[in-house]
């Protein structure tokens, strides 16, 4: 078998067979075909695509280059939810203790934020004390005692996935259905779950930039599911204006924090407890209303409060030393008048260029820098009164007219967009 025949086909829009995607990825693993090579064999991917049956023998093979990790031990309902990336999206910090509260484990491995958005693994390295590195035994442990463990990415799950990804990040060859598809699919699947709930963002703010990609999407990953019997159920939301108030590392724990205080942004609010309802209805097979009205029933209680503080704990964190290290310059509005819309997208390279965020997964971040919103879409807003603060280590230029160009304030109030566009099963 011969790497450059296998592109060739694949240029020539031909189908490929298991053992040709095997031996092309298996190939690059173990560095028997080179960057060049494998980069050809991707972008015959991005432009010619794969049919169903092709992305689901590509999750497979990257499924089976890595470890793969049985929950069975459990005996409880199991469920991961995974979210796509958004500007401000702090939902795991919320959605999983609520869950957990339920009797439902929810294990999460997260990743660490490239580019404009950041990754979960961050917001919670700047808690204190905070253990991302659980071994396999303390990790089920804490599933077993706690309910909820969010822990960084295991080097040995999907190894396949994580240096072709590398290489596509390079080559700029991320925006495609197939690859992106068996991408997240190969690293849900192997982490154990049998129901998987996924948040797919769609709008300025997110990779998935129109409703139609992002329907394709959703349905090809629920699609991937059924060749595993997994239950995958993807929601559509919309990642036009931020999620929430806060975006930034520290901040974003803050808000979180301020959540289960019963003081959160509407929108928030919203798809929190809408992921959350679905993650238990799909769990516990009772009716999203019932979901709803418990998830609505814990977080008044207070027993999502206390869920959210016993994992935090458990994992070695003190959520009482979170610091903002930052000075504060604060930004006023210039005119009068109704906020009809935010820039995610300015205020997601606002936030990378203060350096939370990083290009390389090495990079070193503030996890103190961000912005933080006082006011947000539809409602009033009059000249001279304060739309946000920006916390700040190191001065970007024109940082305050790209808060204050991030808003668009109108005289006449225009209806909102649903945060949840749509679910697919």
């Amino acid at each position: 078998m011969k790497a450059v025949e296998i592109i060739e086909k694949k240029q020539n829009k031909e189908l490929l067979s298991y053992s040709e995607i095997e031996y092309m990825v298996n190939s690059y693993v173990k560095n028997k075909i080179n960057d060049k090579t494998m980069s050809d064999f991707i972008w015959a991917i991005y432009y010619n695509g794969l049919n169903l049956t092709e992305t689901y023998y590509l999750t497979d093979v990257m499924i089976k280059s890595g470890d793969i990790i049985d929950l069975s031990s459990l005996n409880k309902p199991v469920v991961d939810k995974h979210s796509t990336g958004g500007v401000g999206d702090k939902i795991t910090l919320i959605v999983s203790p609520i869950v957990a509260s339920t009797g439902v484990c929810v294990p999460k491995m997260s990743g660490r934020g490239l580019g404009l958005t950041g990754g979960t693994v961050d917001k919670l390295e700047s808690i204190p004390g905070y253990k991302l590195n659980l071994s396999k035994k303390a990790f089920i442990d804490q599933l077993k005692n706690v309910g909820c463990a969010v822990i960084s990415q295991s080097e040995k799950i999907a190894v396949a996935d994580k240096k072709i990804y590398a290489l596509r990040n390079e080559i700029g060859a991320v925006d495609s259905i197939p690859l992106i598809a068996s991408s997240i699919m190969s690293k849900k699947i192997a982490s154990g779950s049998d129901v998987i709930v996924i948040d797919l963002k769609v709008g300025k703010g997110a990779f998935m930039k129109n409703i139609k990609d992002a329907t394709k999407l959703a349905k090809t990953m629920v699609k991937i599911g059924e060749f595993y019997n997994k239950k995958v159920i993807c929601t559509l939301s919309d990642m036009n204006i931020p999620l929430g108030l806060n975006i930034g590392n520290a901040l974003e724990v803050k808000e979180a924090i301020n959540f289960f205080k019963n003081v959160h942004d509407k929108r928030l609010y919203e798809l929190s407890v809408y992921i959350s309802s679905l993650m238990i209805s799909s769990a516990k097979n009772i009716s999203m209303a019932r979901a709803k009205k418990l998830v609505i029933n814990l977080l008044e209680s207070g027993h999502a409060k206390n869920k959210f503080y016993e994992w935090i704990r458990s994992q070695g964190g003190d959520i009482t030393k979170l610091k903002i290290d930052a000075k504060k310059y604060i930004v006023v509005s210039d005119k009068t008048g109704y906020i009809n819309g935010i820039d995610s997208q300015k205020l997601s390279q606002l936030v990378f260029d203060l350096g939370a965020n990083r290009v390389k997964k090495t990079d070193k971040i503030d996890y103190s820098v961000g912005v933080s919103l006082t006011k947000t879409v539809g409602q009033r807003v009059t000249k001279g009164e304060i739309l946000g603060v920006i916390y700040y280590n190191k001065k970007v230029e024109n940082m305050d007219k790209i808060l204050l160009d991030s808003f668009i304030i109108d005289r006449k109030k225009k209806r909102n967009k649903k945060i949840i566009i749509k679910t697919i099963k």
